[in-house]
Order: structure tokens, then C-alpha cells, then sequence
């Protein structure tokens, strides 16, 4: 994760100082990782070694095996970071869930996604959140299950023995129940109470059968700590953009394909959809910066050329190294 999250540090101009850091730290990992595996998987270990620590030092000592394990620097310990972090993971985890039961590609960026958790992320760590999930806005919301309706059943085989001849009005009741207002008393109380004909009736989790349903537009997923929800509403230019991050894939896949260095500047051609050719057009300046690009040639091909279909458009795209 640190390596991809890490990429735009990696490939920066020049030598700036967070460019060094992200080096370095990946660096310091891939050593001490050397180190540890060293007694495991030995010649892998020693192969890693070999390349980035005796091919840089000469005074290093000449094999991993030679070296002292690894001990713990507790400076480097950092509990505020590390809780922060398990927090990003928990809610990007769920909002992957959420993108997956909604159907939206992963490129297709969504306008925004409420979470209610029980922690506040600062600025930075929403922003890890955010690029993650390739969403445009987080928001904090302890009302996140407005977006879901809930509708409560008895549990027959708990209900029954227990209140055999009230179980008729106990489904009159349940029915009748403003859904997310008795799921929020169920979480804080364990259990929903009722006068049924002038007797009591006390429910608890395991008496009731829930049933969710979510808001129109909207997808959630909950671990029962953390629920997220994203607003499945597209804008025509949320549309357009995801057109672009597809583009772009596509593109980087025929560079890889054609056997293309990382660092070969390319043409970019497309032809055969007009849709397709306005939204290069119109974001060709992006296009060109991420995959490398000096020009791009709408209406002819040249060079590796590969059919594809994006979002339901049919597209032929070239790429050619200048």
C-alpha cells in the first residue's frame, strides 16, 4: 500500500526533500524486511541485500547473514498515526464494499460519502480517504441511517413461546414502527418495549428479525461500528471524468503492452466514436500528463493499435513512441 500510495512521490521532478523520504523509508523497510525473512527464505533475503545495501556501501558486511537482527526503534512508534490509520482502513474497506454492491467502476468518481463512526478523521487522513475510494467529499454524519429504511419481524421461535397470544399485535406494532428511530433504541438499549392490549412486551435483539433496505441513490455498508454511504448520484461531468481515469487505464495498458520504458514519451490516436473523441479533446492536457503523452491524433491511428470498449463506447485507440 505504501508503494502505490507513494507513487507520485517517486516519480516527482528533481531531488526534493520528500522525494529523499520516500526513498529512504522504502529503503530502511526493504532492509530490515531482509533481515527479518534472512533465517526463513535465505537466498531471497540475501538477493535483496545484495542490491540495495552491498551495491551502495561498500563497508556493509558482505551477506544479510552477517548482520545483526533487527531490534525495535521506538522512536519511530507513532500511536496517534497508527490509530488514524486502522480508522482509514476501516472506512475504506467499507466503502469498497459499498462501490462493489453499487455496481460503480472504481474509475468512476463519486460526488460524496457519509460516514458515521465513532472517531474523527483530521484533514489528511479524510484526504487518504478520499483518493482511495475516488471519491470528492467526506462527510461526518450521525444520522447515516436516514438513508436506511429498516422494517422489524418477530423471531417466532423466541416470540412464540414467550408471548404466544400477544403475537398478533406484536406484528401490528413492529409494522407500524418508524424503522431507523427503533433501530437506533435497539443498538442503545439491547431491546424495544411495547404495550400490547395492557400487557408488556419487551424484545430484545434476539426476538427480532431486521430487514434493511437502502434510500434510492444511495448504497451503505456497516460493520456495526463504522457506516458509510455513498451517493450514487452522477453528474454529467462526474461522468465525463470517469470517461478520462478509463482512458487513461486503457492507454497505460497498450504502453505496457508495446513494451514501452516507463519514461518513453508517446502519440495517442483514437477513432471511430465521437463521444469519446470530444472528452480527449476536451481533457487533453490530463490525458497527455498521465500516460506520458506529447500529442494526441484524433481520427486516424498509428502504431500499436487495440479496439476497446469504455462504459458501453466502442473506441480504437493507437499509441507510438515519438
Amino acid at each position: 500500500w505504501y508503494v502505490r500510495r507513494s507513487r507520485s512521490r517517486f516519480w516527482a521532478k528533481g531531488m526534493e526533500q520528500d522525494k529523499i523520504n520516500a526513498y529512504m523509508t522504502l529503503w530502511t523497510c526493504l532492509v530490515d524486511l531482509s533481515k527479518l525473512a534472512a533465517p526463513m527464505v535465505p537466498f531471497m533475503a540475501e538477493e535483496i541485500y545484495q542490491n540495495i545495501v552491498c551495491s551502495v556501501d561498500a563497508n556493509a558486511p558482505e551477506s544479510v547473514h552477517l548482520t545483526d537482527y533487527p531490534t525495535a526503534n521506538e522512536a519511530f512508534i507513532d500511536p496517534e498515526l497508527e490509530a488514524n490509520m486502522d480508522h482509514v482502513l476501516d472506512v475504506v474497506v467499507l466503502g469498497r464494499a459499498a462501490r462493489n454492491e453499487s455496481g460503480i467502476k472504481n474509475r468512476q468518481p463519486i460526488a460524496r460519502m457519509l460516514v458515521k463512526a465513532g472517531f474523527e478523521l483530521p484533514e489528511f487522513y479524510k484526504e487518504i480517504v478520499l483518493d482511495e475510494l475516488n471519491i470528492k467529499a467526506m462527510e461526518e454524519t450521525e444520522d447515516a441511517d436516514s438513508f436506511i429504511s429498516y422494517t422489524f419481524k418477530p423471531q417466532l421461535k423466541t416470540v412464540g413461546p414467550k408471548y404466544g397470544k400477544l403475537l398478533g399485535g406484536i406484528r401490528k406494532a413492529l409494522s407500524e414502527l418508524d424503522g431507523a428511530k427503533a433501530k437506533k433504541e435497539l443498538d442503545a438499549n439491547g431491546k424495544l418495549t411495547f404495550d400490547i392490549n395492557g400487557n408488556s412486551v419487551e424484545l430484545l435483539t434476539e426476538d427480532l428479525l431486521v430487514d434493511t433496505a437502502k434510500s434510492e441513490g444511495f448504497e451503505s455498508a456497516s460493520d456495526g461500528r463504522v457506516t458509510v454511504v455513498l451517493d450514487k448520484h452522477l453528474t454529467p461531468e462526474l461522468v465525463e471524468e470517469g470517461f478520462v481515469r478509463e482512458l487513461v487505464s486503457k492507454i497505460q495498458t497498450m504502453r505496457k503492452e508495446s513494451g514501452f520504458e516507463v519514461v518513453d514519451r508517446i502519440k495517442v490516436y483514437a477513432q471511430g466514436n465521437e463521444k469519446i473523441a470530444d472528452i480527449m479533446k476536451a481533457n487533453g492536457e490530463a490525458i497527455c500528463r498521465d500516460v506520458l503523452a506529447d500529442e494526441l491524433v484524433i481520427g486516424e491511428t498509428d502504431g500499436y493499435v487495440k479496439d476497446w470498449k469504455i462504459n458501453g463506447e466502442s473506441v480504437t485507440l493507437g499509441v507510438k513512441k515519438q
